[in-house]
């Protein structure tokens, strides 16, 4: 379905009837990510509802530069999208980028978070604190940072560079087609330049708060994940303000929804469960 928000409209799947989960996807992926948890929520009876976020797939992509993809600009959205679905309290669960939405949602509004799920990004605190291996995987994210030459890197030589860090995506052809639109890959980006630009990585600590009391948090990280490392999920249990719960999903890579998606239904089954 089409929502249409003060600001954008957005792709938005949403099916099932119960208690919902908001599905937050990342970099550079859509709701359809979530297609192998959907239809296992529903039938466990919940409601799902996953956008597909402001910049990517085929939701808006604004003008305005950077600044119009901000996470706040995200958690705006998501905040309007669910008084426009009459949602009061949910489960939130987020995936790369989406970790960062889902955060600010349950920082913004903690007392409608039933559950907070963080799947491969953790708190950004714990992902500057995990060390030098960390920033050594991070070192896309400053490449990132440089318009107009990112694109380039990333499309050149029909979008080889990307195609070899998207090389564990079981969708990597499809989501690279979806890019191919004018403004597509910039829009993409965007929530980079504007999320987590240079001097945050490598500046000066800024302190962050803390993630919400009373919010039950689950943090979900990878083995074959080459982005993140363990620590910097790890750590967030450092941050967590309610009861902290971690997992690790064993032979899966950075996309774990796909690659190992009965694991993660089973994690997240038992999350939604606790947290009822």
């Amino acid at each position: 379905m089409r929502v249409r928000l003060s600001e954008v409209s957005l792709d938005v799947e949403v099916s099932g009837e119960g208690p919902v989960v908001l599905l937050l996807h990342g970099f550079p992926d859509s709701h359809l990510l979530w297609r192998r948890q959907v239809p296992v929520l529903n039938a466990a009876g919940y409601r799902t509802v996953a956008p597909t976020l402001r910049g990517f797939g085929g939701s808006d992509r604004p003008e305005g530069g950077p600044e119009a993809y901000s996470p706040a600009k995200h958690v705006g959205d998501m905040l309007e999208l669910l008084a426009h679905l009459e949602v009061d309290r949910f489960h939130v669960v987020g995936h790369d980028w989406g970790s960062a939405v889902a955060q600010g949602l349950a920082s913004v509004a903690p007392e409608r978070v039933r559950s907070l799920g963080l799947l491969s990004v953790g708190h950004v605190t714990a992902v500057r604190g995990a060390g030098w291996e960390q920033k050594q995987r991070s070192w896309y994210m400053l490449l990132f940072q440089l318009a107009g030459l990112a694109e380039d890197w990333l499309s050149r030589d029909d979008y080889a560079q990307l195609r070899e860090m998207l090389a564990e995506h079981a969708d990597a052809e499809s989501v690279i087609e979806a890019l191919r639109a004018p403004g597509a890959l910039t829009a993409a980006l965007n929530i980079y330049r504007s999320g987590f630009p240079a001097e945050a990585q490598f500046g000066p600590e800024v302190p962050v708060p803390p993630l919400p009391a009373g919010v039950p948090v689950m943090g979900v990280w990878s083995t074959g994940d080459r982005f993140l490392t363990e620590r910097s999920m790890e750590r967030t249990g450092d941050v967590a303000g309610g009861p902290w719960r971690y997992e690790r999903v064993e032979g899966a890579g950075h996309w774990l929804q796909l690659d190992q998606p009965e694991a993660l239904n089973d994690l997240l089954l038992s999350f939604l469960k606790e947290n009822a």
